[in-house]
């Protein structure tokens, strides 16, 4: 035995760890490293659990092949590639490049030698069916500051705030991209209350963040948007906007006090199911009494309808509040495997990329960055014409679970010429392959901290790890960004990776391809590796810089699309227990959760895991038990206006009355899902038909208007509580 240390890839905080290893070089346990820099000993149950991950009974060791029947027959890697290259070669010749397309989830993202690869392999071909887990998360946040402008320095650092804002961020669980320091959170946590740091949380559930709350609001799943409109009215109606920032930085300021005049207190509070006083006193506390640290979403407001809408308006409650660095201050994290940028204390005219470049043939949408909308992937693989999607590749991504419309989404799977599933398991979208191309995990391979979410530490933080355990014997995988360099190769194609193109007639190394994501880091790459624990590289300090001489970009915080959403979501009526949705009416809304065991559809492999959470359960107020004549263990169905899906119910009281709050990533195949073993698919309850977000394809995947019936005994509703209409509000 011996003990190794190295890093978490299980999610973004990459927390660090001491693994001990065997002698043959297999995981035999994992816990956190006190001595990391960032983490300081803190692991998820889920990153202990990784020697269960890593050995799992539905690991697959070797490439598979489809066979006639339906079974799956080991291929050999290098045959594999030479068949999915001679197949994609047909495909592209008779329908274009744009017949190929790429997904990529967080297997993918979280893999900093590979992440770059399907946008490389796609743009060498000639494709823009390029899609990620981003657009059906938190796109939202793109599409604000493409509508709204961007601040050209950064937000307020934790260290350096006295409030922050949560709509439907829980970062103590979700570990997410949610403006919060995730290394370690309870601590960051505990630490930042300690010195004074004022929170404000808005959420249906009272989170485990919310305990730490000083003002929490308990809306209604979907009234994000009434409740951030309602927090600037209070704010402008007080004159508590930073007035001097709003007038030399703000272009549209009476637009925006025109929008938000009908979102007057006691409207928001009866339409969101909140106290008006509560209402007051959080816009009073962030925006009056506190002046630095600012808003931010999570999953929950991002999933839900209006996403978009929002997304903007709590952005700008960052903008009005002037919740940004200014000129001279020092830049807590400037970056350290990206080229480090000039920060300006200026601001950059909302861009609205999408508005510019391609367009999807399907609804006719733009792209973000490089990334099409995920929420018409389906409908781009099933509907024919030029340009339909024929050939995919899935990388680190359950697609058949986790996407929104399941049924939809698998018969698209299931249309495709050619389907490669580059994952290390035998799960859905594998059984639906016609390769499934498994390739090392974490601690098999070198990696990085991820570049792309470096921004998200609260230092200038960077880590190497060499691969510390060997992979399972009699296996044959490889690194993940082989089979893309290899298929390149085949097709005679120039891959340009992370910007730099590479040498096609020599096949490069995982470090290599490392090296180059580290390029522009203070150090160089092999000093870098050399660091046990990585580094703090802060000897070089950036400050924001005053703005250029005569800039005159202005946010616009109210455009017109925005305007027209904002007086629509004021005339929708609204009630309370009799939601309406496509001509039926339902009693509760359903809204997304996280859970600390399981990550999307992933780790519902692991013994200990699958032991505490067998399923994923139906949580509903106690109140709402007894108005179902139903208790904790009894199984009810959940209807929506797309599909219905069984589950057991647990009592919880931090859930609001009206509310179910359920996880989504479980279940397997539609037909084949059994709950006592696979737990139940949210996405059944989902349509992508409709109810998609404007701009970005957003489906309804939270705040759904469902039905509860319970399935164990046939018992009438009693009178009360959930079920009777506990308010209406027509406008």
């Amino acid at each position: 035995m011996r003990e190794v240390k190295s890093f978490c890839r299980f999610c973004m905080p990459f927390c660090g760890t001491k693994v001990t290893l065997d002698d043959n070089d297999q995981i035999v346990s994992v816990k956190g490293d006190r001595e990391d820099l960032m983490t300081s000993g803190y692991i998820c149950f889920k990153g202990v659990q990784a020697p269960a991950s890593f050995s799992a009974p539905d690991r697959v060791l070797y490439p598979l092949k489809r066979q006639p029947d339906g079974t799956f027959a080991r291929i050999g890697f290098e045959q594999a590639l030479d068949e999915i290259a001679a197949k994609l070669r047909e495909i592209i010749q008779q329908h274009g490049p744009e017949a190929v397309g790429g997904y990529r989830g967080a297997g993918s993202l979280l893999n900093a030698s590979a992440t770059s690869m399907v946008p490389a392999f796609l743009g060498a071909i000639g494709s823009h069916k390029h899609f990620t887990t981003y657009t059906i998360d938190q796109s939202a946040k793109s599409i604000a500051l493409g509508r709204i402008g961007l601040w050209n320095a950064p937000r307020h650092p934790l260290h350096d705030s006295d409030v922050r804002l949560m709509f439907g961020v829980n970062p103590l669980v979700s570990l997410a991209t949610s403006y919060f320091d995730m290394t370690n959170p309870t601590k960051r946590m505990k630490d930042a209350r300690a010195r004074g740091l004022k929170l404000i949380v808005i959420d249906p559930r009272r989170t485990e963040t919310a305990n730490y709350a000083d003002v929490f609001l308990q809306p209604y799943p979907g009234e994000d948007p009434t409740v951030a409109a309602g927090l600037i009215h209070i704010i402008l109606r007080e004159g508590w906007e930073d007035k001097a920032f709003c007038a030399a930085n703000v272009a549209d300021m009476d637009a925006l006090r025109s929008a938000v005049a009908p979102y007057v207190p006691d409207y928001v509070a009866k339409r969101a199911g909140i106290d008006a006083d509560d209402l007051y006193r959080a816009a009073r506390l962030f925006a009056h009494e506190c002046k630095r640290g600012g808003g931010s979403t999570g999953t929950g407001p991002s999933m839900a309808p209006h996403s978009n809408l929002t997304e903007h308006l709590v952005e700008t409650l960052n903008v009005i509040c002037g919740r940004f660095m200014r000129e001279g201050e020092k830049v807590a994290n400037p970056g350290v495997l990206r080229p480090r940028q000039t920060h300006r204390a200026q601001v950059t005219a909302a861009p609205r990329w999408w508005e510019s470049g391609y367009k999807s043939r399907i609804g006719g949408f733009g792209m973000l960055g490089d990334e099409m909308m995920s929420g018409i992937l389906s409908d781009e693989i099933l509907e024919p014409g030029d340009g339909q999607v024929r050939a995919l590749f899935a990388h680190g991504s359950n697609l058949a679970n986790i996407m929104p419309d399941q049924r939809k989404m698998v018969r698209a799977l299931q249309s495709l010429e050619l389907l490669v599933n580059v994952d290390p398991y035998m799960n859905e979208t594998s059984r639906l392959a016609h390769y499934i191309l498994p390739t090392k995990m974490g601690y098999e391979r070198e990696d990085l901290t991820m570049f792309f979410y470096e921004s998200l530490y609260a230092e200038p933080y960077a880590r190497y790890t060499p691969a510390i355990s060997a992979p399972p014997p009699g296996s044959e995988l490889v690194d993940d960004w082989e089979i893309f360099w290899g298929l390149a190769k085949r097709l005679g194609l120039q891959l340009t990776y992370d910007g730099v193109p590479l040498d096609m007639s020599s096949q490069p190394t995982t470090d290599s391809l490392l090296a180059l994501v580290a390029r522009h880091a203070p150090v160089q790459f092999e000093e870098l590796k050399a660091m046990e624990l990585g580094g703090i590289f802060d000897v070089d300090p950036i400050h924001v810089q005053a703005a250029e001489p005569g800039h005159s970009d202005r946010f616009t915080v109210m455009p017109a699309d925005v305007a027209v959403e904002m007086a629509q979501v004021y005339r929708q009526t609204v009630s309370h227990g009799a939601y309406v949705s496509h001509g039926q009416v339902f009693t509760h809304r359903l809204a997304t959760r996280r859970l600390r065991d399981v990550q999307n559809s992933c780790h519902r492999n692991v013994p200990a895991i699958r032991q505490r959470m067998p399923y994923n359960y139906a949580y509903l107020h106690p109140d709402e038990l007894a108005a179902l004549g139903i208790e904790e263990g009894d199984r009810i169905e959940i209807t929506s206006d797309a599909g219905s899906i069984p589950a057991e119910v647990k009592a919880d009281n931090t859930v609001r009355p009206g509310v179910v709050s359920i996880t989504h990533g479980w279940g397997t195949l539609p037909d084949e899902t059994d709950y006592q073993r696979d737990g139940s698919n949210t996405g059944l309850l989902i349509s992508t038909d409709r109810d998609l977000d404007p701009i970005n394809a957003m489906p309804r995947m939270s705040a759904i208007p469902v039905n509860i019936r319970p399935l164990d005994k046939p018992v009438m509703p009693k009178a009360g509580n959930g079920q009777q209409i506990l308010s209406t509000i027509t406008l």
